[in-house]
């Protein structure tokens, strides 16, 4: 057979449903060979949207996605979400066609070393000199791209290469298994944890990728401990579980910081510290850490670990809790009261361009718990990963390691792929939405209804509050904005436009049951962005 063919016939070996991208001269082999796969190739509109598809693809299944792009141009549009996959932990696995292998020595058409480029943004990138060793190639890119902690990996894949006829057969999928967590390790953790007055725990997106969520919520409901959680791993507990916290990471002053303040001990489980700098939650460096994940701890100075356990998480936190003892678990709940408090301040607001506390209050009554919300980047993050009440995981994406715009719109055709049962929402600003707009086109082509709702403020809203914030005045965040329901109309879409705060809600209702893609131009008011900054820098610790 061709090595294209083989190298197809590997991805299918794989388990490989969806391959994202654009086709390109130099991928033209590969590209016939998928006509008899049975993968599904998903033609996009630009390469960016094609790596955030497999990007969110690999994150809500855990199964490496795939995206694939030709040579050059092609190639440097997958940058960004590869970057974000990769820094975000999600499972992607790359594809690049290149040039041909006699003229990758000298300067010519388009050609750049993706090896050496796509290095520093993944965990493994090769290329494929030969095509003998394509079966081995493939595996160890799947291999370490889910392996802990999982992330990108990168093949790029010369067009001589593909043509050369080739034996081989794909080679057996095994992936290593979890260490046992060391009894010496858990027993040390189980008695730091008893021993403490003001226990709290950190739950990172590492959980969720660990599936030990339900392990979690056991493990605090046992031991009477509250959950805090990174924008990543938001639903990891159910926000209705009584040790549920909320999200921290919004800034260094609020509600769930004071618990951090008032801790004594800190239990990482799961937690990347590329979700929220641990200066920022740990600034005095003076609590005891212990630190409960699939690998060892990333070095920081804030992050000074007193007891490390190291394996499967499931396994660590059932076995934790049977020697730990309870703790009272009282003194923390207040700050829930108090977030909740903020929650429904105002559900019945009037004003329009809409609060933004208002806005998440409509969505989450018009979606049901399993529904998808794909979180773009923005000042709308900050508010959804604050207020937006996530009670199962894997419900509210939000990148924040990375964190790149552009994000929501492609990344929601992904979670319609991978839970086609479910309904999805692309939360985003008007800035972001406008990145990766073209993916309308996708949606449609492939009949994945979901909704977009656009929080439009016309302008950059978060560099906007933080300048505000520093400086008390803008700096060059301002513009004009399309017609977005003429817009979604020239695709074919259903366009609405909230005029009253009251009509948001119904519309929402709407447009989840249209059968179609449904696009929801929101104003909304960030005046409460400065107001919000305002009132936790001067609020009084309520514990």
């Amino acid at each position: 057979m061709k090595a294209a063919e083989l190298f197809v016939k590997c991805l299918e070996n794989e388990g490989v449903e969806y391959i994202f991208g654009v086709p390109g001269e130099e991928n033209l082999d590969v590209m016939d060979a998928l006509l008899d796969s049975s993968i599904r190739f998903v033609t996009t509109r630009h390469e960016q949207g094609a790596a955030f598809m497999a990007d969110v693809y690999g994150r809500l299944t855990g199964r490496p996605g795939v995206c694939l792009a030709t040579l050059g141009p092609g190639a440097t549009n997958l940058i960004t979400g590869v970057a974000d996959a990769n820094m975000d932990h999600a499972p992607l696995v790359a594809i690049a066609g290149q040039a041909g292998t006699n003229r990758l020595h000298k300067e010519s058409h388009q050609v750049l070393d993706l090896e050496l480029m796509f290095a520093p943004i993944s965990k493994y990138s090769s290329r494929l000199l030969t095509p003998n060793i394509i079966t081995e190639v493939v595996r160890k890119a799947f291999k370490v791209a889910v392996t802990e902690k999982s992330g990108a990996s990168f093949i790029e894949f010369p067009e001589n290469i593909a043509k050369m006829d080739v034996d081989g057969e794909p080679l057996p999928v095994k992936q290593p298994t979890l260490p046992e967590p060391a009894a010496e390790r858990i027993k040390a953790a189980a008695e730091v944890i008893s021993n403490a007055r003001q226990p709290i725990i950190l739950a990172g997106n590492g959980v969720i990728r660990a599936r030990a969520w339900k392990q979690l919520a056991d493990f605090a409901e046992r031991l009477n401990i509250p959950v805090a959680n990174t924008f990543m791993a938001k639903g990891v507990i159910p926000f209705r579980h009584p040790m549920a916290l909320g999200s921290a990471g919004l800034q260094a002053n609020d509600y769930v910081n004071c618990g951090f303040a008032q801790a004594d001990v800190i239990i990482c489980i799961g937690y990347d510290l590329v979700e929220y700098h641990p200066y920022l939650w740990h600034p005095t460096r003076d609590r005891t850490i212990v630190h409960i994940d699939t690998v060892p701890a990333e070095v920081d100075a804030n992050y000074p670990v007193a007891v490390g356990v190291v394996g499967d998480i499931k396994l660590s936190l059932i076995r934790i809790a049977e020697l730990a003892t309870p703790h009272s678990g009282k003194r923390l709940a207040r700050l829930r009261e108090a977030l909740i408090e903020e929650m429904r301040a105002h559900r019945k607001d009037a004003a329009c361009p809409m609060k933004p506390q208002k806005i998440i209050w409509d969505l989450r009554t018009a979606m049901d718990s399993r529904d998808i919300v794909i979180c773009d980047v923005g000042a709308h993050k900050m508010w959804m990963a604050r207020m937006y009440r996530a009670d199962e995981p894997n419900t509210c994406i939000i990148s924040n390691g990375f964190a790149s715009m552009g994000i929501a719109v492609p990344g929601a055709i992904a979670a319609k792929l991978a839970y086609p049962d479910r309904r999805v929402v692309a939360v985003t600003g008007d800035a972001g939405f406008l990145m990766n707009s073209q993916e309308i086109e996708t949606a449609l082509r492939l009949k994945t209804p979901m909704v977009i709702l656009i929080w439009n403020d016309s302008g950059y809203g978060l560099i906007e509050w933080k300048q505000m914030n520093q400086f008390g005045r803008a700096s060059h965040v301002a513009f004009d904005n399309p017609d977005f329901v003429r817009y979604a109309e020239s695709f074919g879409a259903k366009g609405y436009r909230i005029q009253r705060a009251e009509d948001l809600l119904p519309t929402l209702k709407t447009a989840l049951e249209d059968d179609t893609v449904s696009i929801i131009d929101c104003p909304v008011d960030y005046g409460e962005n400065l107001k919000l900054t305002e009132r936790l820098g001067e609020m009084i610790c309520p514990i």
